[in-house]
């Protein structure tokens, strides 16, 4: 249906809330995609384990349903409400196993530290309301491009920004949470969470750094290729060490594909470098 409806021109509804645009029909399928492969994947594993129940189910598709949401987010408030309702599902989806006492452990490292992520990434929306007067991404590109680097608060909000964002990929520094979660949930778990919302997530940076502050594109493009250098470098150093195969971790080149888009370079490279949980390959 994603398929059938999507394509033609750009079309905006709910009051500029919420956005249709290819990059959004493009990101959907492959949500639904991966979706499929990991609900596929888990039918015979959750049942070999006497762990096969409906809630697995309802979950996931609620974090699908959320996911799409957020990839066609137009304001800084649809983008943290459906940020905030993923990571609730996520949190459940971790601590699904009630037997698992690394499980209950990761789902709840997980909490906090997301906790804390979310909180600096609503720190810094709400400086970026403060500085522009609206929450409507392209009121916030327009105000960002008039005001640029002259409006202190706006570069303060960009930066509590970046950190939150960081935390939501697990990028080093703000990748603390990643190793146990990945470890403690289950594998049909740690498959879908290493992947649909890693697309949901560069969607979210796409939206608010791209389409919302590209006037400040060379101010926060330093921020990620810092960013990227550090995960890569230390996550591939711990990769050399890794033991266990649920400490590897695969992801798509988010940080080179988000400065691409930007300055209208191609947006995916043809390498993908494999790390540690520790890390976004880039």
């Amino acid at each position: 249906l994603t398929g059938v409806v999507g394509g033609g021109e750009r079309q905006v509804a709910f009051d500029g809330s919420y956005v249709r645009d290819g990059m959004s029909d493009v990101l959907k399928i492959l949500i639904l995609i991966v979706s499929l492969f990991t609900f596929v994947y888990a039918n015979d594993y959750l049942r070999d384990r006497n762990m096969w129940a409906g809630e697995y189910y309802v979950l996931t598709l609620f974090a699908v349903l959320v996911m799409m949401i957020m990839v066609s987010a137009n304001s800084l408030l649809v983008v943290y409400l459906g940020l905030e309702l993923l990571a609730l599902c996520l949190y459940a989806l971790v601590a699904y196993d009630r037997d698992s006492v690394g499980g209950a452990e990761a789902a709840m490292k997980y909490f906090v530290l997301g906790a804390i992520g979310s909180g600096m990434l609503l720190y810094g929306m709400s400086m970026i309301y403060g500085a522009t007067g609206s929450i409507e991404l392209g009121a916030v590109a327009q105000a960002a491009t008039e005001q640029g680097m002259q409006n202190k608060v706006l570069v303060f909000g960009l930066s509590f920004l970046i950190i939150g964002i960081g935390f939501k990929f697990g990028a080093v520094p703000f990748h603390m949470w990643v190793p146990d979660v990945y470890q403690g949930a289950p594998t049909p778990v740690v498959a879908f969470l290493g992947s649909a919302p890693k697309i949901a997530a560069f969607a979210l940076a796409i939206r608010l750094l791209v389409d919302g502050l590209g006037g400040l594109h060379t101010d926060w493009q330093g921020m990620l290729m810092i960013l990227a250098v550090l995960s890569m470098g230390l996550g591939n150093l711990v990769a050399i060490a890794q033991t266990q195969a649920g400490g590897l971790d695969l992801d798509p080149a988010t940080f080179s594909a988000i400065q691409g888009r930007c300055c209208d370079s191609p947006p995916f490279p043809q390498t993908i470098v494999a790390g540690s949980n520790d890390t976004i390959a880039s």
